[in-house]
Formats: C-alpha cells, structure tokens, sequence
C-alpha cells in the first residue's frame, strides 16, 4: 500500500495540472478567437505548454495506478541514506584536494609582481 498522504498529494497535484493545462489551452484559443493575441508564436507556446501539463497529468495518473504497493518510508531512506554516503565521500574529497591544493600554492610567489615598484611584493 503507497502512503497515504504521498498518493492524495500526488492524485491532487495530478488533477491540478490536469486543469491548468485545459486553462492553458482554453484561454490561448479564446485570446486568439477574440483577437487579444496578435502573436501565432505566444499562442503556440501556451497551447504546447497547456498539452504537455495534459499529458503529464495523464501520465502521472496511469503511473499511480500501476505502481507497486510498498511502503514508501522504507523506499526513500533506502535510498537517501545511499545518497548521502555517496555525496558525502565526494564532499570530503574535493575538500581535501583544495586543502592541499592550498598548502601547496599558499607561499608562492608571484612572477607577475614587479619588486622594483612594489617593494612589500619581495620574500
């Protein structure tokens, strides 16, 4: 069984994008019909807009029905506590390459800097 919050949040926000992409669409054609909207190009985008939130909906609501009942707590700390192994390993890395990378390059000294004009620039 999918959690129960998780699948009526998801099913609202499925009909929710089901109405704003007939909105979308529907008042692309009204602004058209009417002649608000000179613009074949704005009126494009709106509809194709508006039909991709339709076919979104539509796809997110097939996918709910077919989903597999587990339990989705176990499902995401599965995988955030991978996630967050992962991204902690990569984290300590880079920071250790720039500590080094900093030791290294601290007291260097700059070849651009000329000594003759700038004397605080010397060793």
């Amino acid at each position: 069984m999918v959690c129960g919050v998780f699948a009526s949040s998801k099913n609202t926000l499925c009909t929710l994008n089901m109405l704003l992409g007939l909105l979308l669409t529907e008042v692309a054609a009204w602004g058209k019909g009417l002649g608000l909207v000179s613009s074949i190009h704005i009126i494009g985008g709106v509809i194709a807009v508006g039909v991709f939130l339709l076919l979104t909906a539509v796809a997110g609501l097939v996918g709910n029905r077919n989903s597999e009942c587990q339990m989705c707590e176990e499902k995401f700390l599965k995988h955030s506590d991978e996630a967050l192994k992962i991204l902690g390993g990569v984290g300590l890395f880079f920071r250790f390459t720039a500590l080094q990378l900093a030791m290294r390059f601290r007291n260097q000294k700059d070849p651009r800097a000329n000594t003759l004009l700038n004397p605080s620039a010397s060793p």
